[in-house]
């Protein structure tokens, strides 16, 4: 029996596309010598120049588990040109000035629903990357490895968000979070912080051992909202990539590391999942 094209694809629309981006994508790594020199060109990872960026994008809220916390990602177009990663000479500043970007918007409510007794906490919104999907070379992840940091071009309003990275790691719920270090809400900046910074998390709960983030197979990224504080939220992303330009200024990771949290935690996936064998659900 002979495998067909379809059955190859697994069904999946696009797998050829995404098989022939791949190879372009280890073409080039392969004619610069990437791997035998730390590469000086960013990496781009997310980029909302487009509106179909959007779908490749997953929004969650402690709505899905009976919440009352909204949240949406749309997509608005830019005013000026879109410019390269790591440029920020020519970033907007104020005013109606703005790249083409996504626009992450909704309100926290940290309202229990009534009718779910096991719902001790709410009050918690995020998006992350979906999974890209397969190829001829196997899984989709993002390699990152020979990269130091992760940079994003942000307009924030000030509120505590954290930056998730997800991967291909022995436990899969894992998740390596770092506060969004913004310097100057309301207007647009580039933000750096190093992959060595992230915390390793679990369901909310800084995790011990720290071990290293497993950057050569990086499955997704994402922001959320986490600090529980009821009201409207709003944070516009241009780009994420990852890059070994070095930050201006140190970051702090908003965790402590060593020491118990309080409150059961921050939230690790921002995406509702219930350990085996405990008898309530946290929406936190």
């Amino acid at each position: 029996m002979f495998a067909t094209p379809v059955r190859l694809a697994g069904g999946q629309p696009g797998f050829w596309r995404r098989s022939l981006d791949e190879l372009k994508r280890q073409s080039k790594v392969a004619v610069r010598l990437e791997g035998l020199s730390k590469p000086n060109q960013p990496f781009p990872l997310v980029r909302f120049e487009q509106e179909d960026a959007i779908d490749r994008c997953k929004v969650m809220s402690d709505a899905d588990m009976g919440g009352y916390s909204k949240a949406s990602l749309t997509h608005v177009p830019g005013t000026v040109p879109s410019t390269p990663a790591d440029t920020t000479s020519s970033l907007p500043s104020t005013g109606s000035e703005r790249p083409p970007h996504a626009l992450f918007k909704g309100s926290i409510s940290t309202e229990l629903p009534p009718n779910k007794p096991e719902i001790q906490r709410s009050g918690y919104a995020a998006w992350r990357t979906r999974d890209r999907g397969t190829s001829l070379f196997g899984k989709l992840l993002w390699d990152i490895d020979p990269y130091s940091f992760l940079a994003l071009r942000v307009k924030s309003d000030g509120r505590k968000y954290f930056v998730n990275i997800q991967t291909e790691s022995i436990v899969p719920t894992d998740l390596h979070q770092h506060l969004l270090p913004c310097y100057t809400p309301g207007e647009w900046e580039t933000v750096t912080i190093p992959f060595s910074s992230f915390v390793r998390t679990n369901y909310g709960m800084v995790v011990e051992p720290q071990r290293e983030m497993m950057r050569q197979k990086v499955r997704s990224v994402g922001i959320g909202l986490i600090d529980r504080v009821p009201g409207p939220f709003e944070l516009c992303i241009a780009d994420v990539w990852a890059t070994n330009k070095a930050p201006e200024r140190g970051v702090d990771s908003g965790f402590d590391v060593g020491e118990p949290e309080e409150d059961g935690g921050v939230m690790g996936e921002v995406e509702p999942r219930q350990k085996k064998g405990e008898p309530e659900k946290i929406l936190i």
